[in-house]
């Protein structure tokens, strides 16, 4: 059972994701109590690759409020993602390349362990962007009118 814990719903508008990942993350501390009562946050978040590692800058988790740790860890501190090696080559053999972006797309718990899915897409240029919302407002239009008319 996966349960989704954050969702990053600006990245599909976005980006056209081309492939998806699932990673570990390196957590400290009560963080993982805290993502699982979903205090966290990916909006604002990207992902980066540094000497062959992985990792998620500006993923905001809320402090748990019961820890009784003295030593409160910065809520937005970078976290290292855990991939293996073929992974992170092809990510990066992609990044490099003009117009790629690693994105975080949602943070979920599966089997008690948390884990995030990545993308790696291009931007979408405006008219794209266009484009999906008239797709989407057609598709409603025509889920209206069939309820309407079967009603």
């Amino acid at each position: 059972m996966n349960k989704v814990l954050a969702r990053n719903k600006k990245a599909k508008h976005d980006y056209h994701i081309e492939e998806y990942f699932e990673a570990g993350i390196v957590l400290e501390g009560n963080e993982v109590k805290s993502i699982k009562q979903t205090r966290v946050s990916i909006k604002e978040s990207f992902c980066q690759v540094r000497n062959n590692e992985v990792f998620i800058v500006g993923m905001h988790v809320t402090p748990y409020e019961y820890s009784n740790n003295f030593s409160k860890l910065d809520p937005t501190r970078t976290r290292k993602l855990l991939l293996n090696k073929v992974e992170i080559r092809k990510i990066n053999s992609k990044i490099t390349e003009k117009g790629y972006a690693l994105i975080p797309l949602e943070v979920k718990e599966v089997k008690g362990l948390i884990k995030i899915d990545i993308g790696l897409g291009k931007g979408k240029k405006l008219y794209d962007k266009r484009q999906d919302l008239k797709e989407k407002d057609d598709r409603r239009n025509i889920e209206r009118v069939l309820k309407e008319r079967y009603n």
